[in-house]
């Protein structure tokens, strides 16, 4: 019954008009081997002229005369013959899709989709383009396990006024590059890039001497690339480098290397590293050539007398500090430049920094910035000459921080004969 109405709900039938009382019972033509029910004469009667025009889908249809019945009836006889022979109705329920056909359909384009998919060639084919599976920019850990590597898009807030990075951003990138390193290796603890055993000795990294050579500064939107390696040094020590890459070119564009050291978060003294410690870290050191040429010369202590320009009364903010309460590294480097002489930054870039770093600084702490320029200095800034610096920055009581040596070099003398020549944009 519920099939029938939802086929007469889809599928116009014709009503069948009133019986003929003198007429005998016709036998109705089988109808996709369903057979009628048989019709009680003892059923209701109702005349034909007071019969209300029965509606199909909500439209009236009118009765058919008797004589058109009866010509109904003898064209339903003649093509009874052929009617056991032909295809049943449409109906509302035959009509539906074959739900087994569409499901194994499905499966074997999710199928086909999923082996296309497994043999996509996600390998690099060339070795500078393995950042390309790192679309997020998270780095990732190649040449066997010992070479972390990592891309950093230059953004408009990391330039200055000679439309390059500043060095700031790069030590930025080299220090981020460092720990995600020690957390993409799995040996990042609760701390600051400290170990599991580390951080159950309440041990942290503070870096002791910084080299970097910079040959050349990236501007807005370069992509630059970071490989950062660690090894020995000495007894007490890991040595840290960096590689920074254009990405495009594969230009070398800054070379750093530097020195750490533990330190006891509690006691803030130096310590050696503990054998729990070493052997986590040993599987990663990379036996290989130093990246910066080493400076072996003694850093000059820096006094009153000494020096030539003087910045007092630096004092770190509280964004300055790190989770391990100290101050960053690289605001060092800020603090350093405050005491420079202006005519040298206006003419001459950072082309090579070397830093020892002495005792940390707290969030409490009064600094001075102290610097010493060489004898072919602010005087002769036309010479075209590098201008070598020497920097200390120590607390109000004379308690050294950093000690430091800067070299510049002309801006434009590579792409400008002379010094008047200056791009316009910077005139």
């Amino acid at each position: 019954m519920v099939a029938t109405a939802a086929t007469s709900a889809f599928i116009p039938v014709p009503s069948p008009s009133a019986p003929d009382p003198g007429s005998k019972p016709k036998k109705l033509a089988n109808l996709g081997g369903m057979k009628p029910k048989s019709i009680s004469s003892g059923g209701l009667q109702v005349k034909a002229n007071a019969q209300a025009p029965p509606k199909i889908n909500g439209s009236s249809v009118s009765l058919t005369t008797p004589v058109e019945t009866v010509k109904h009836e003898g064209e339903m006889s003649s093509s009874s013959s052929s009617s056991s022979s032909s295809p049943p109705p449409r109906t509302f329920i035959n009509t539906l899709p074959d739900w087994s056909m569409l499901l194994a359909a499905i499966t074997t384009i999710f199928l086909a989709a999923e082996k296309q998919w497994m043999m996509l060639d996600w390998k690099p084919r060339r070795p500078d383009m393995d950042m390309l599976i790192d679309p997020f920019g998270l780095g990732r850990i190649v040449q066997d396990g010992f070479v972390f590597r990592q891309n950093f898009s230059i953004r408009s807030y990391e330039i200055g006024a000679d439309r390059t990075a500043s060095i700031e951003t790069l030590m930025n990138h080299l220090q981020e590059t460092a720990l995600n390193h020690v957390k993409t290796a799995g040996l990042l603890g609760d701390g600051f890039g400290s170990t599991p055993e580390m951080c159950k000795k309440n041990l942290i990294w503070v870096v002791a001497r910084m080299q970097v050579v910079v040959d050349r500064y990236p501007t807005w939107g370069d992509v630059v690339q970071v490989d950062t390696s660690v090894g020995a040094s000495g007894k007490n020590g890991m040595r840290r480098n960096w590689l920074v890459r254009d990405y495009k070119t594969g230009e070398i564009l800054t070379r750093a290397s530097s020195v750490w050291v533990m330190m006891n978060k509690k006691t803030r003294k130096l310590s050696k590293i503990p054998g729990e410690v070493r052997g986590e870290i040993e599987p990663y050191f990379l036996d290989s050539d130093p990246v910066v040429e080493e400076d072996s010369r003694k850093l000059q202590k820096l006094d009153d007398n000494t020096a030539d320009y003087v910045r007092t009364g630096l004092a770190p903010r509280w964004s300055d500090l790190d989770v391990n309460q100290h101050v960053n590294n690289v605001k060092y480097i800020g603090w350093i430049l405050e005491s420079a002489p202006l005519p040298i930054l206006e003419s001459h870039e950072l082309a090579a920094m070397t830093l020892e770093y002495r005792r940390e600084c707290g969030k409490d702490s009064v600094l001075q910035s102290l610097t010493a320029v060489s004898s072919n200095g602010v005087g002769n800034l036309a010479s075209h000459a590098d201008i070598e610096c020497q920097h200390l920055l120590r607390l109000e009581d004379g308690a050294e921080i950093v000690r430091g040596r800067t070299v510049w070099r002309p801006k434009y003398a590579k792409n400008f004969g002379t010094f008047d020549q200056l791009p316009a944009e910077s005139t």
